[in-house]
Protein backbone atom coordinates (compact mmCIF):
# COMPACT_ATOMS: atom_id res chain seq x y z
CA UNK A 1 0.00 0.00 0.00
CA UNK A 2 1.37 3.38 -0.99
CA UNK A 3 1.69 6.40 1.24
CA UNK A 4 -1.26 8.70 0.78
CA UNK A 5 -0.32 12.06 -0.64
CA UNK A 6 -0.46 14.35 -3.60
CA UNK A 7 0.34 12.88 -7.01
CA UNK A 8 1.32 16.31 -8.37
CA UNK A 9 4.15 16.16 -10.87
CA UNK A 10 6.90 18.61 -11.66
CA UNK A 11 7.36 20.01 -15.20
CA UNK A 12 8.88 17.42 -17.49
CA UNK A 13 8.31 14.63 -15.02
CA UNK A 14 6.40 11.53 -16.06
CA UNK A 15 3.00 10.80 -14.54
CA UNK A 16 3.26 8.78 -11.34
CA UNK A 17 0.62 6.37 -12.64
CA UNK A 18 2.96 5.52 -15.55
CA UNK A 19 6.00 4.78 -13.39
CA UNK A 20 7.51 1.42 -14.31
CA UNK A 21 10.73 -0.55 -14.03
CA UNK A 22 13.34 0.67 -11.57
CA UNK A 23 11.32 3.77 -10.72
CA UNK A 24 8.29 1.64 -9.82
CA UNK A 25 10.39 -0.57 -7.55
CA UNK A 26 12.03 2.40 -5.82
CA UNK A 27 8.66 4.10 -5.32
CA UNK A 28 7.15 0.92 -3.85
CA UNK A 29 10.15 0.51 -1.54
CA UNK A 30 9.69 4.07 -0.29
CA UNK A 31 6.04 3.36 0.57
CA UNK A 32 7.07 0.14 2.31
CA UNK A 33 9.68 2.03 4.35
CA UNK A 34 6.97 4.43 5.50
CA UNK A 35 4.54 1.66 6.44
CA UNK A 36 7.15 -0.41 8.28
CA UNK A 37 8.26 2.58 10.32
CA UNK A 38 4.63 3.30 11.23
CA UNK A 39 4.35 -0.31 12.47
CA UNK A 40 7.60 0.10 14.40
CA UNK A 41 6.30 3.25 16.09
CA UNK A 42 3.09 1.51 17.14
CA UNK A 43 5.09 -1.40 18.54
CA UNK A 44 7.33 1.03 20.39
CA UNK A 45 4.29 2.63 22.02
CA UNK A 46 2.94 -0.79 23.03
CA UNK A 47 6.34 -1.78 24.36
CA UNK A 48 6.58 1.42 26.39
CA UNK A 49 3.34 0.59 28.20
CA UNK A 50 4.44 -2.99 28.90
CA UNK A 51 7.93 -1.91 30.02
CA UNK A 52 6.43 0.66 32.37
CA UNK A 53 4.21 -2.04 33.91
CA UNK A 54 7.23 -4.31 34.32
CA UNK A 55 9.14 -1.57 36.10
CA UNK A 56 6.24 -0.77 38.41
CA UNK A 57 5.63 -4.42 39.26
CA UNK A 58 9.32 -5.08 39.77
CA UNK A 59 9.73 -2.13 42.10
CA UNK A 60 6.59 -3.03 44.09
CA UNK A 61 7.87 -6.58 44.36
CA UNK A 62 11.18 -5.30 45.70
CA UNK A 63 9.42 -3.08 48.24
CA UNK A 64 7.23 -5.97 49.36
CA UNK A 65 10.30 -8.16 49.74
CA UNK A 66 12.02 -5.62 51.98
CA UNK A 67 8.88 -5.10 54.03
CA UNK A 68 8.43 -8.83 54.48
CA UNK A 69 12.04 -9.23 55.56
CA UNK A 70 11.66 -6.44 58.11
CA UNK A 71 8.47 -7.93 59.52
CA UNK A 72 10.08 -11.37 59.76
CA UNK A 73 13.03 -9.99 61.65
CA UNK A 74 10.75 -8.23 64.13
CA UNK A 75 8.39 -11.12 64.68
CA UNK A 76 7.81 -14.40 62.88
CA UNK A 77 4.19 -14.32 64.00
CA UNK A 78 3.47 -11.02 62.31
CA UNK A 79 4.26 -12.30 58.82
CA UNK A 80 1.29 -12.14 56.49
CA UNK A 81 0.04 -15.62 55.52
CA UNK A 82 -0.85 -14.32 52.09
CA UNK A 83 2.75 -13.31 51.41
CA UNK A 84 3.88 -16.45 49.50
CA UNK A 85 0.70 -16.51 47.40
CA UNK A 86 1.13 -12.84 46.54
CA UNK A 87 4.76 -13.42 45.59
CA UNK A 88 3.79 -16.25 43.26
CA UNK A 89 1.08 -14.10 41.71
CA UNK A 90 3.52 -11.24 41.12
CA UNK A 91 6.13 -13.56 39.63
CA UNK A 92 3.57 -15.05 37.23
CA UNK A 93 2.36 -11.60 36.20
CA UNK A 94 5.92 -10.38 35.70
CA UNK A 95 6.75 -13.40 33.55
CA UNK A 96 3.69 -12.76 31.39
CA UNK A 97 4.64 -9.11 30.91
CA UNK A 98 8.21 -10.06 29.98
CA UNK A 99 6.87 -12.54 27.42
CA UNK A 100 4.65 -9.81 25.98
CA UNK A 101 7.62 -7.47 25.68
CA UNK A 102 9.61 -10.28 24.06
CA UNK A 103 6.80 -10.60 21.54
CA UNK A 104 7.12 -6.90 20.75
CA UNK A 105 10.88 -7.23 20.21
CA UNK A 106 10.34 -10.29 17.99
CA UNK A 107 7.99 -8.26 15.78
CA UNK A 108 10.56 -5.45 15.65
CA UNK A 109 13.17 -8.02 14.62
CA UNK A 110 11.03 -9.08 11.68
CA UNK A 111 10.60 -5.43 10.68
CA UNK A 112 14.36 -4.85 10.67
CA UNK A 113 14.80 -8.03 8.64
CA UNK A 114 12.45 -6.61 6.00
CA UNK A 115 14.37 -3.32 6.08
CA UNK A 116 17.56 -5.23 5.32
CA UNK A 117 15.86 -6.70 2.26
CA UNK A 118 15.01 -3.18 1.08
CA UNK A 119 18.71 -2.32 1.17
CA UNK A 120 19.53 -5.40 -0.91
CA UNK A 121 16.74 -4.47 -3.32
CA UNK A 122 18.08 -0.93 -3.79
CA UNK A 123 21.59 -2.27 -4.40
CA UNK A 124 20.17 -4.68 -6.94
CA UNK A 125 18.58 -1.75 -8.74
CA UNK A 126 21.98 -0.04 -8.89
CA UNK A 127 23.47 -3.19 -10.45
CA UNK A 128 20.63 -3.34 -12.98
CA UNK A 129 21.00 0.32 -13.88
CA UNK A 130 24.76 -0.10 -14.29
CA UNK A 131 24.17 -3.09 -16.58
CA UNK A 132 21.66 -1.14 -18.66
CA UNK A 133 23.36 2.25 -18.84
CA UNK A 134 27.00 1.59 -18.07
CA UNK A 135 29.19 2.66 -15.12
CA UNK A 136 27.91 6.23 -15.30
CA UNK A 137 24.30 5.14 -14.85
CA UNK A 138 21.29 6.78 -16.47
CA UNK A 139 21.60 10.43 -17.43
CA UNK A 140 18.20 11.53 -16.08
CA UNK A 141 16.99 10.95 -12.50
CA UNK A 142 14.24 8.43 -11.79
CA UNK A 143 12.08 11.09 -10.16
CA UNK A 144 13.30 14.60 -9.39
CA UNK A 145 16.99 15.03 -8.57
CA UNK A 146 18.44 11.94 -6.89
CA UNK A 147 20.75 9.51 -8.66
CA UNK A 148 19.86 5.85 -8.18
CA UNK A 149 22.71 5.37 -5.70
CA UNK A 150 21.17 7.87 -3.28
CA UNK A 151 18.12 5.68 -2.72
CA UNK A 152 20.38 2.83 -1.64
CA UNK A 153 22.36 5.20 0.57
CA UNK A 154 19.22 6.43 2.35
CA UNK A 155 17.93 2.88 2.78
CA UNK A 156 21.27 1.81 4.25
CA UNK A 157 21.26 4.66 6.77
CA UNK A 158 17.68 3.96 7.82
CA UNK A 159 18.41 0.25 8.19
CA UNK A 160 21.51 0.98 10.29
CA UNK A 161 19.54 3.28 12.60
CA UNK A 162 16.77 0.76 13.23
CA UNK A 163 19.21 -2.13 13.49
CA UNK A 164 21.09 -0.32 16.26
CA UNK A 165 17.81 0.56 17.95
CA UNK A 166 16.78 -3.10 17.86
CA UNK A 167 20.06 -4.07 19.56
CA UNK A 168 19.30 -1.55 22.31
CA UNK A 169 15.75 -2.87 22.67
CA UNK A 170 17.08 -6.40 23.15
CA UNK A 171 19.48 -5.22 25.83
CA UNK A 172 16.69 -3.40 27.67
CA UNK A 173 14.52 -6.51 27.45
CA UNK A 174 17.25 -8.59 29.09
CA UNK A 175 17.85 -6.18 31.94
CA UNK A 176 14.54 -4.52 32.70
CA UNK A 177 12.90 -7.18 34.88
CA UNK A 178 16.10 -7.87 36.85
CA UNK A 179 17.04 -4.28 37.72
CA UNK A 180 16.10 -3.08 41.19
CA UNK A 181 17.83 0.30 40.97
CA UNK A 182 15.04 2.86 40.33
CA UNK A 183 17.41 5.31 38.61
CA UNK A 184 18.66 2.63 36.23
CA UNK A 185 15.16 1.49 35.37
CA UNK A 186 14.26 5.08 34.50
CA UNK A 187 17.24 5.18 32.14
CA UNK A 188 16.01 2.00 30.45
CA UNK A 189 12.51 3.40 30.17
CA UNK A 190 13.77 6.67 28.70
CA UNK A 191 15.91 4.83 26.15
CA UNK A 192 13.02 2.62 25.09
CA UNK A 193 10.62 5.54 24.72
CA UNK A 194 12.88 8.11 23.06
CA UNK A 195 14.87 5.73 20.80
CA UNK A 196 18.28 7.45 20.68
CA UNK A 197 19.34 5.75 17.43
CA UNK A 198 16.18 6.81 15.60
CA UNK A 199 16.78 10.53 15.85
CA UNK A 200 15.58 13.49 13.82
CA UNK A 201 18.09 12.77 11.05
CA UNK A 202 16.48 9.36 10.44
CA UNK A 203 13.03 10.94 10.33
CA UNK A 204 14.32 13.55 7.89
CA UNK A 205 15.78 10.82 5.66
CA UNK A 206 12.38 9.15 5.44
CA UNK A 207 10.61 12.41 4.65
CA UNK A 208 13.09 13.32 1.90
CA UNK A 209 12.71 9.83 0.43
CA UNK A 210 8.93 10.21 0.36
CA UNK A 211 9.23 13.68 -1.12
CA UNK A 212 11.66 12.56 -3.83
CA UNK A 213 9.47 9.62 -4.88
CA UNK A 214 6.24 11.64 -5.00
CA UNK A 215 4.60 10.28 -1.86
CA UNK A 216 4.72 13.77 -0.38
CA UNK A 217 3.60 16.85 -2.31
CA UNK A 218 6.36 19.11 -3.59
Amino acid sequence: MEVQGSENTTPGRRSQSAVTGSARKVKDNAADWHNLILKWDRLNDEGTTIANNIVNLGLSKEISSHEKMQVTMESQESSSPSGPDKAIENSSELEEMCNNLLGIVDKMTRIVSKMEKFVSSERGIIDLETFQYGPGGRQTPLFQTWPVSQFADVSSKLYEAYSQELTLKRAILQELAHTTNPDLTMVYMSCWLHQPYVDDSAKLLLETLLLETGHRPV
